[in-house]
This record gives structure tokens, C-alpha cells and sequence, in this order.
């Protein structure tokens, strides 16, 4: 008896039954499929084979028509499904803390049990409120529920009429996001971690590269070819498809070149395995860390790229292709940034108590005749 894969992730087909299948074990879906008990069972099964405690799956005992239906809904959904699973688990993981969320302080009831007409922009706004003092946690709130009702008034027309969170202002605050590495602390990574190591391998292929540390733990050997990486975006594989292209400068070279590399992935783990997003990002803060740069992390690594193309010259659509951007917006930031520290500087030397320049001199007679 064979086995066989339906395109739903880890979930399998044996002997006329359906399982979730993940990490050595697996769980059996007993409801029909295309039905909402299906998908509340699909993502039910997720969590407890990846080892999520209680609580993470309000959205699979919600009553039809509440917004943990909805939730449920559009986690099976092939929009939600076609994101990186990376950020498939954020989303998740945000919109099932708002279904935890009481309605009213004291209230024995959730918002997962709230009847999709009754939320609302002060509904959702209320849910960005319980989480003063974390203005980015509250604007992520609004905007994985947005996402979701954005898909849900496409999808399920007749349950979802609006999107509440049109209405419902984001939090404003000022914030520069991960540190951007300088020059002298890029320089000061490699003195502790020279070339031939793999602390700067790993320091090269995002430096290099432009890549989101969830697509460079996948580079191997197979993605370089003729002088130039190829791969596939992860993260806006969903809205773009297709190969984006990087050229291998000689610097990354050599670091290939010395290693260590591993078989099917440049970097590997102590154990010989490929990386997790997440477990390369822990793995290089101790390496930052051991390099005596507390406050550097990997994704600061990109942000230095950006800033020092941008500081060369760099056009937007030239920071777009190599930073796998989509936006002009992204990249502008960095233009923008360039040019304020570029103009400073100039108009820094106009500024002397030593003489008045020839030009002002001259103005200034011109006046006084």
C-alpha cells in the first residue's frame, strides 16, 4: 500500500484515511474535506505535532460565523498556505492571541467566539490597546487581522462584508528597527572570526548577497552556477515567482572557497544538518556576541548592504534587485539617508567662524552699493 501526498503541508493519504504527518508522528483528520471541521482539525493536528502548548488553536472549536471561524478559514486557505512558513506561524500565532483576547475585561468569553457583524474598528482597536507600550506588537495585530479579513471578504463573501481594520489608526512611534552594522564592525566580526571559519562564511553570504536570512541557510552549491546565485525569494514567493539572480563577487568567493561548506548547504550545523531560520539567527548572536558586538545581529547585516550601495550611489531599482525588495519605498529610505549624511557633510564645511567666503563677500558689497 502506497502512500500519497495531497497538497495540503504533512498532510498524507493511507489506506482510504488522511493523516498530518510531522516529526516521526502523525494524527488522524477524521472530518471531510473542504469542510471548516477539516480545516479546524488540519491546523489543530499543526500545532500539536509541533509541539505548541494549549491555547494556540482557539480557532478550531469556534462556531461558524465567529471570527475564530474565520481564522480558521483562512489558515487552511491557499493564500495562508502559500506564504513562507515562517510567517504562516507568525500570523498564526499573533491572530490566535487575539482570539484569546476576553471582549471586556473579566468577560468568559473570547473573541473567537465573536460573531464576525459585531467586530469592528473599535473592536480592533481595542485589541491594539491591550498591547500598550509594544506599538510595533500592536500594529502587527491590526495588520496579520487586515490580512485575514482582507482575504475573507474575497473568499467568504456572504459571512465577511467588510475590513474592520481600514478604520482602526496603527500606533506611531519612532523606532530604527535592528541595528545597521558600520564598516569598522563588520571589520572587527572578521578579526574574530577570520576566513575559513564558518561564523564568516555566514557573515559573507549575507553581506554579499542581499538575502533574508531565511533564504541564505538554503544556499548550497547548486544554487551557484556561472559565476551568479539563484534562487527563489521565500518570503514574496506567494506574489512573485521565478528565480532572482545575484552575481558572486570575488570576496564571497574566496569565502566559499575556504569554507567550511557543507553537501547540500553551505552552512550546517555542528550536527551536520541544515539551519532553521530561527536557529541560525540564535547560532550567529553568539558569534556576534563572542566578536564583542552584543547589539549586532543578522538581519543588521542586509540593513549594512543597503546603507553602504546607497552611500556608493546606489539607484532604487538597483537596491530593490539586489535586496529582493518589492517596493520603491524600501529602497528610498536608504537613498534618502544617503543623501541627508551626503549634503550634511557638504553644507558642514560652509559652516566657519575662521572668514567669510569670496561669494559672501561679494553679495554683501553688491548690497551695500
Amino acid at each position: 500500500m502506497t502512500t500519497m501526498r495531497t497538497d495540503l503541508p504533512y498532510l498524507v493519504e493511507y489506506a482510504g484515511r488522511v493523516y498530518v504527518r510531522r516529526n516521526g508522528r502523525k494524527i488522524r483528520i477524521a472530518s471531510r474535506k473542504d469542510t471548516a471541521e477539516f480545516a479546524a482539525e488540519y491546523t489543530a493536528a499543526l500545532d500539536r505535532l509541533a509541539g505548541r502548548r494549549g491555547g494556540t488553536t482557539v480557532s478550531a472549536v469556534a462556531p461558524k460565523g465567529t471570527l475564530g471561524w474565520l481564522a480558521a478559514q483562512y489558515f487552511a486557505g491557499t493564500k495562508f498556505r502559500a506564504l513562507e512558513e515562517r510567517s504562516q506561524a507568525t500570523r498564526r500565532l499573533v491572530i490566535e492571541e487575539c482570539l484569546r483576547e476576553p471582549p471586556k475585561p473579566g468577560a468568559r468569553s473570547t473573541m473567537a467566539t465573536c460573531p464576525i457583524p459585531q467586530v469592528n474598528a473599535a473592536a480592533i482597536l481595542m485589541l491594539m490597546e491591550r498591547k500598550d507600550g509594544l506599538p510595533g506588537a500592536a500594529n502587527n495585530r491590526k495588520k496579520y487581522l487586515s490580512a485575514m479579513f482582507g482575504w475573507g471578504v474575497k473568499a467568504l463573501r456572504d459571512h465577511v462584508k467588510s475590513n474592520p481594520c481600514r478604520d482602526a489608526e496603527r500606533v506611531a512611534y519612532a523606532t530604527d528597527g535592528f541595528h545597521t552594522w558600520t564598516i569598522p564592525e563588520v571589520r572587527q566580526f572578521m578579526e574574530r572570526h577570520p576566513i575559513g571559519t564558518k561564523p564568516y562564511l555566514a557573515l559573507a553570504l549575507l553581506l554579499f548577497t542581499g538575502a533574508r536570512r531565511g533564504d541564505m541557510v538554503k544556499f548550497g552549491r547548486q544554487h551557484a552556477t556561472t559565476g551568479a546565485l539563484r534562487y527563489m525569494v521565500g518570503k514574496t514567493a506567494y506574489k512573485r515567482r521565478g528565480l532572482v539572480e545575484k552575481p558572486i563577487l570575488p570576496v564571497l568567493a574566496r569565502a566559499i572557497e575556504a569554507g567550511p561548506c557543507g553537501n547540500l548547504t553551505f552552512l550546517v550545523t555542528e550536527y551536520g544538518k541544515s539551519f532553521s531560520p530561527a536557529g541560525f539567527g540564535a547560532w550567529f548572536r553568539k558569534r556576534c556576541d563572542e566578536a564583542g558586538l552584543p547589539h549586532c545581529t543578522a538581519h543588521g547585516l542586509k540593513k549594512a548592504g543597503a546603507t553602504i550601495a546607497a552611500d556608493n550611489g546606489a539607484t532604487a531599482p538597483q537596491l530593490m534587485a539586489m535586496f529582493d525588495w518589492k517596493t520603491l519605498s524600501q529602497a528610498q529610505r536608504y537613498i534618502e539617508a544617503a543623501d541627508q549624511r551626503r549634503l550634511a557633510g557638504q553644507t558642514a564645511q560652509l559652516i566657519t567662524l575662521e572668514s567669510v567666503p569670496q561669494a559672501m563677500r561679494v553679495s554683501r558689497a553688491a548690497s551695500e552699493d
